[in-house]
């Protein structure tokens, strides 16, 4: 198994105690020492519990990325994901800004995308994608 980016999608089943997606970052922890979130899947979560006001939940988000690592943009992966931004619609099947930041992060750090939402990362050739099909 390689190292792995964790998708927005996958980190809210694992706070949702989704048991395939527990089992799966169990599993993963065996041979990595730390997951790897990008800032982008931060922000997602982190404002999200911020808008319903959810306090346990945000204090519960912070103490696990307290023990695991958030990766920054960097200018590497702003590139990347610009060159699929213009490769994406070109070809006319654009991404949104989220997707395509998150898709140049996990390439610029030479990530598998851990992911439930294979429809929107499957058209980035350059990036892999570990798609998590046992979850709901």
């Amino acid at each position: 198994m390689r190292a792995s980016l964790i998708d927005t999608d996958i980190l809210s089943m694992f706070f949702r105690n989704d048991p395939e997606v527990i089992a799966y970052l169990a599993s993963y922890l065996t041979r990595h020492k730390k997951i790897n979130i990008s800032i982008i899947t931060y922000y997602e979560i982190i404002s999200g519990l911020m808008h319903r006001d959810a306090r346990k939940q945000t204090a519960l988000f912070l103490d696990f990325v307290s023990k695991n690592n958030v990766l920054p943009l960097s200018e590497q992966s702003v590139k990347i994901s610009a060159e699929i931004y213009a490769e994406l619609r070109k070809e006319g099947k654009p991404l949104d800004d989220i997707d395509l930041l998150i898709a140049g992060i996990a390439v610029a750090e030479d990530l598998v995308l851990a992911t439930h939402n294979r429809k929107h990362f499957a058209r980035i050739r350059r990036l892999e994608i570990e798609e998590l099909r046992t979850c709901k």
